[in-house]
């Protein structure tokens, strides 16, 4: 197949695409600067236009544009951008998919969608909750509607565990130090997938075309987020004895903190295991321990 990714530098990105050429698909990436390479294609989301012929004889589109949610405070400035940094990518490539013809368009969104949980299960039929985040992905899904004649795949991303970078990127050194430990309570869960299987995951996406609609990118065994830094810890060497207050967290992290750190979904991924997807890690130690050896 010839797929065109849009955001290809980002963590998921730059995994999915050695991925695919490794599954002898053919990548071409779509860029905002000057070309650098023969697979690259440039491409302005804000004016709708791209490099003549970087859709031609595409047989999917992947779009992974966005800004980091954690990354900086949540001011109404940031909002904005956060919702604007994917609402635009994925409105242009809906209609440019449509318009020429492209069978099939895989688009990002988050677990975020259903907002915070509890201990509720949710799957890919549970309804949007509420909150910034959670408006955010319905907005993010809702503008690919115009991608209509095309097989559209919503993935709902939990927290990705990457050797480097994400989530764990940012847990690993405080773990070194013995500073780890759970967020608030601890009881909020927390939907892990390892970076293995969030690309292979997405690359059955593409493939399997009885595939459509939304589904949820999480390992089939959610957590605590208790059971995640106590199993962190383990996998580390580093015993995480510590509990980080919720009003610490407000402090550091704004808003973020109530929808991000201290809000959870306890989501399975069950379409991809009713179409048969076999998970690489299927459990969070398994996954932990992949991540911190690679």
């Amino acid at each position: 197949m010839r797929v065109v990714i849009a955001g290809s530098s980002g963590l998921i990105g730059t995994s999915l695409v050695p991925a695919l050429r490794q599954a002898r698909h053919e990548v071409i990436r779509l860029v905002r600067t000057r070309p650098k390479a023969p697979d690259e294609r440039i491409w302005d989301p804000d004016a709708g236009t791209f490099d003549e012929g970087a859709l031609d004889g595409a047989d999917a589109v992947v779009n992974l544009c966005g800004a980091g949610l954690g990354d900086k405070r949540w001011t109404p400035q940031r909002k904005r951008h956060l919702v604007y940094s994917r609402t635009r990518p994925t409105s242009v490539l809906a209609r440019a998919v449509a318009e020429r013809g492209v069978p099939v368009l895989v688009n990002g969104s988050g677990v975020g969608y259903y907002g915070d949980c509890g201990d509720r299960i949710v799957t890919e039929s549970t309804p949007a909750g509420t909150g910034f985040l959670a408006n955010l992905c319905r907005r993010w899904e809702a503008a690919t509607e115009p991608a209509t004649g095309v097989r559209v795949v919503r993935i709902r991303s939990g927290l990705v565990l990457s050797p480097s970078g994400g989530l764990l990127g940012s847990l690993k050194p405080l773990f070194a130090c013995m500073l780890g430990g759970r967020l608030g309570d601890g009881r909020q869960y927390m939907p892990w997938i390892s970076l293995d299987d969030e690309v292979a995951a997405i690359r059955f996406a593409v493939e399997n075309p009885d595939i459509s609609g939304p589904v949820n990118l999480t390992g089939p065994a959610p957590v605590t987020n208790a059971e995640f830094t106590g199993t962190l810890g383990e996998v580390l060497g580093r015993p995480a004895p510590w509990m980080v207050p919720a009003f610490a967290l407000r402090a550091v992290l704004g808003e973020f903190a109530d929808e991000g750190a201290l809000a959870g979904q306890r989501a399975l991924p069950t379409v991809l295991e009713q179409h048969g997807f076999t998970f690489q890690h299927p459990s969070v130690d398994a996954a932990l321990a992949a991540a911190v050896a690679a």
